[in-house]
């Protein structure tokens, strides 16, 4: 089987190991040609921890990538979705699989991003999103993951769900798409308030109750749109809020620590490295809130920093001091 990826940071690298590993035959597209060359002959990625299968056929064509592929894995960051979906729509067809694997809500149109594909592309195709407590760095090497693939066709989500299983990843299926890439959009904004909690050296007792305030008010948004309470509290809901926000692997709450520590919105970018989807998604959440009329303290305090300039230490303590996070 022939499985395709549009993609070649570390999550979209991550999957292709996976998949080589487990017997597939692999070819991912990057825009970037030195990028391309570089995997091609090192056999590296330069933030994974990890020798890459050389039987990956890395590619500047994308017909290459999507051409007779059985699945096609969009694995960009969030913003590049919909120019990559409208680069692709004559070349995929209704027989394949279309899997996002980016996280992230669109501003302007408050679409997700299988809705953004469904957008471009037009209704009838198969399009899966798989999300959960995921770093790529650990899924790389081989470690155990539990993962979700959500589909509103259940058929479609268990045929993503064998292909992706194997000895180190338990593939689960959901039908609940729009609360699975909900829960993949906005947590990584309740990631950047425990990084910045941790930057100022607040502890756990503080990283605790973001978190866990943080579910809540994903939760009331979700039930307000329609989502399913369960997919919350499973492992696309509190696991990967909880893995995104604590964990060293997180560029998330690794940018929400140096924002806490004083370093500039620019500073924190250039020193991550890599995309921090929480501050892209940060717009988009704020409007739906609004919109809706939920009260999102968490997400108000995070945007205050991002996109008012408002200090770090003072959006947080708010959120303590100034009983803004409600039972």
């Amino acid at each position: 089987m022939k499985i395709g990826i549009i993609g070649a940071g570390t999550w979209g690298t991550a999957l292709a190991n996976m998949l080589a590993n487990s017997g597939y035959s692999l070819f991912v597209y990057s825009p970037s040609k030195e990028e391309v060359e570089s995997l091609s002959t090192t056999h590296r990625h330069k933030h994974l921890d990890c020798v890459i299968n050389d039987s990956i056929k890395f590619t500047n064509t994308i017909e290459d990538v999507i051409t007779n592929s059985h699945i096609v894995i969009f694995a960009t960051p969030s913003v590049a979705i919909r120019s990559v979906a409208n680069r692709v729509k004559d070349i995929v067809n209704k027989d394949q699989i279309l899997v996002s694997v980016a996280k992230g809500i669109e501003p302007d149109t408050l679409f997700t991003m299988s809705e953004i594909i469904e957008d471009e592309l037009g209704k009838g195709y198969k399009i899966v999103a798989l999300s959960g407590p995921t770093h790529a760095e650990e899924v790389a090497i081989g470690l155990p993951t539990l993962i979700v693939a959500s589909s509103k066709d259940e058929e479609v989500a268990k045929e993503v769900q064998k292909v992706f299983s194997n000895n180190v990843l338990r593939v689960y299926t959901n039908t609940d798409i729009y609360g699975v890439e909900l829960c993949g959009a906005l947590k990584n904004i309740i990631a950047l308030a425990a990084g910045m909690s941790d930057g100022m050296g607040f502890g756990d007792n503080a990283k605790a109750a973001i978190i866990t305030r943080g579910l809540a008010e994903i939760s009331r948004l979700g039930y307000k749109l329609g989502c399913d309470e369960h997919t919350f509290f499973g492992l696309t809901g509190i696991g990967d809020i909880v893995v995104t926000a604590t964990s060293r692997h997180s560029r998330n709450h690794n940018a929400g620590e140096l924002l806490g520590k004083g370093k500039s919105l620019e500073e924190t970018l250039k020193e991550v490295g890599m995309v921090v989807e929480g501050v892209n998604a940060l717009v988009a959440a704020k409007q739906l809130s609004t919109k809706l009329n939920i009260k999102m303290p968490i997400v108000d305090a995070v945007y205050s920093v991002i996109y008012e300039g408002v200090d770090p230490k003072e959006a947080v303590v708010s959120l303590f001091n100034r009983k803004l996070i409600s039972e």
